[in-house]
């Protein structure tokens, strides 16, 4: 069975789209609101939802991500429960679900019943932000086995090793906007026409970029280098705001993103 990722990117190749990633921390601000708020961002035009483990530290969140975490942690938020919700959602939807969380986590768990949980409740992808590229063998095998991918991540610092690390990715290749942690930015000033250069004549699996978009017109902008875009504290700022309540806030901002992608 082809993996869902895969098969979205060629569906919105073949419309002439860019895909909306969107995110959010599982259990904040508990997980029944986190399943109303998944299902709410398909329905208004996300394409693929990463769904946020709460961790202790996550060292490449900025406050808004960090908040989140904690309030889930302290509602005793687990990875179990995280399986049971994906397992939930997919009762509901077809569309690519994946994973933001921290290797300590995944090592943790057991990587190798980690992974077959994944593929048994159908998560399509597992994003690592602080596995490096160079250690990706720590979970290959297992994701390789399982048919669950391993997002690769490359940053503005990575342009000498931007094609290598988009030549082994599968689904799609993670774009980090700008130096430093999550959290929406008034401007993003990388230069993506020279750290994607290297990609111009080669045959890679899609680029989206994320870390700092915060609105529609942001957006626009960063999907006119790439083939989507991805946005994660922009969402967790109104979850932090409205709470249980979130879930129509959510829902209307992903809509005006929606629209600004496909103006």
């Amino acid at each position: 069975m082809k993996n869902r990722i895969d098969a979205c990117f060629e569906a919105l190749k073949a419309e002439g789209r860019k895909a909306l990633v969107t995110f959010v921390t599982a259990g904040d601000p508990d997980l029944a609101a986190t399943e109303d708020i998944v299902l709410e961002m398909f329905d208004k035009g996300a394409d693929i939802v990463e769904i946020g483990v709460p961790f202790s530290d996550p060292i490449a969140e900025g406050g808004t991500i960090q908040r989140a975490s904690l309030r889930s942690l302290k509602n005793g938020t687990n990875l179990d429960q995280i399986f049971e919700l994906v397992s939930r959602l997919r009762d509901t939807t077809d569309k690519p679900i994946l994973l933001m969380m921290y290797i300590n986590t995944v090592y943790r768990y057991g990587t190798e019943r980690f992974f077959e949980n994944c593929k048994n409740v159908q998560i399509d992808g597992v994003i690592i932000p602080d596995m490096p590229f160079e250690e990706r063998d720590e979970v290959k095998e297992y994701a390789d086995k399982t048919g669950v991918y391993s997002i690769y991540l490359a940053a503005p610092t990575s342009k000498e090793r931007i094609s290598m690390i988009a030549a082994e990715s599968k689904g799609f290749l993670y774009i980090v906007s700008s130096l430093g942690v999550t959290g929406t930015r008034s401007e993003i000033t990388t230069d993506f026409n020279e750290l994607l250069a290297p990609l111009r004549d080669g045959d890679y699996v899609p680029g989206c970029i994320g870390f700092g978009i915060s609105n529609g017109e942001q957006a626009r902008k960063m999907a006119d280098y790439c083939d989507g875009c991805i946005i994660g504290s922009a969402i967790v700022n109104i979850v932090e705001k409205y709470g249980k309540d979130s879930v129509q806030p959510v829902g209307e901002f992903i809509s005006s993103v929606r629209e600004a992608l496909d103006a």
